[in-house]
């Protein structure tokens, strides 16, 4: 795994170097384990999200976020799994946020579907006659006609973002308002006694190594939805948008499962196998997520084994 695909990167490395430094034992300031995951189903009640042909994205999105939580109870018990939405409702960003940030998880994974615009074409079916008036008398002339068809987009495939490194300014705001997060009492205690500028170093330091966390974590669904047989369209930082990612004191990502404008794809996002198979994808990666996470390696492992 490389990390060519993202235009900034923080070095978890570098991160950790300077975390260390607050503490003889970098377990006092932060949670070595995966313990608890925020699933977030994209939109719902009167924001229905990208249309389909015949489903809208906040169904789809809700379907894949509950078979996620049954695969990972299935196969990973011991993290606890907190859904945002299990019915149809709208939330706002900024109450997903407080969910996801009130549960205090470790991890939050946004579920989404992808949408492009249909392509439309023109073919000329003839002439027709047009009346028009010039110097006072009415004249005739042969325009041309076309007609106009819409194709659906044949864009297809998967898509993980984090926030734009750009953004981490209010990345950070969420980490200030949210320390308990990632700080037990002990060390919340220890911070505060810093002068300004060392804790809100500490802060951007931290949030870095989340950044760095999202960034592997992205990588990794996607090599796990191409091994499955999906078309691969990168992990990538989203410039603006997807809010909810930047304001989460947590490592998060957001899934494009699919692009729900082509038919064949809204087929196979509506399917039971379809379903499972990205839930299943997700879940690949998540293991792979917190093995690296517990052996301290995503450094390593974002820089192809370096």
């Amino acid at each position: 795994m490389t990390i060519n695909k993202f235009s900034t990167l923080y070095l978890l490395s570098f991160c950790a170097l300077f975390l260390t430094s607050f503490s003889t034992k970098d377990s006092q300031f932060q949670k070595s384990r995966l313990r608890k995951i925020v699933i977030d189903a994209g939109h719902g009640g009167k924001d229905s999200g990208a249309p389909g042909k015949y489903s809208n994205e906040k169904d789809v999105s809700l379907a894949i976020s509950i078979k996620l939580e049954e695969l990972m109870q299935a196969q990973i018990p011991d993290i606890e799994v907190v859904l945002t939405r299990r019915t149809d409702i709208y939330q706002h960003p900024t109450e997903k946020a407080r969910i996801a940030n009130q549960a205090k998880g470790d991890l939050f994974v946004c579920i989404h579907c992808n949408s492009a615009d249909p392509s439309r074409h023109s073919s000329f079916v003839g002439y027709r006659t047009e009346t028009y008036r010039s110097h006072g008398k009415k004249r005739t002339r042969q325009v041309k006609e076309y007609h106009t068809t819409s194709v659906p987009n044949p864009a297809k495939g998967t898509e993980t973002y984090i926030w734009g490194a750009h953004r981490n300014d209010l990345k950070e705001i969420a980490m200030r308002e949210n320390q308990s997060l990632y700080l037990d009492s002990n060390a919340a205690s220890t911070i505060q006694g810093f002068d300004s500028p060392e804790k809100m170093n500490f802060i951007n330091l931290k949030t870095r190594q989340y950044f760095d966390r999202s960034a592997y974590l992205a990588l990794t669904i996607q090599e796990e939805f191409a091994k499955a047989g999906r078309i691969d369209r990168d992990a990538l930082q989203r410039q603006v948008g997807i809010w909810v990612l930047q304001a989460v004191a947590m490592p998060a990502v957001l899934v494009e499962t699919g692009y729900i404008s082509n038919p064949e794809e809204e087929d196979y996002l509506n399917s039971p196998t379809g379903q499972t198979e990205i839930a299943q994808s997700i879940v690949n990666a998540i293991k792979r997520y917190r093995s690296s996470l517990d052996n301290k390696t995503i450094s390593a492992d974002l820089n192809g084994g370096k």
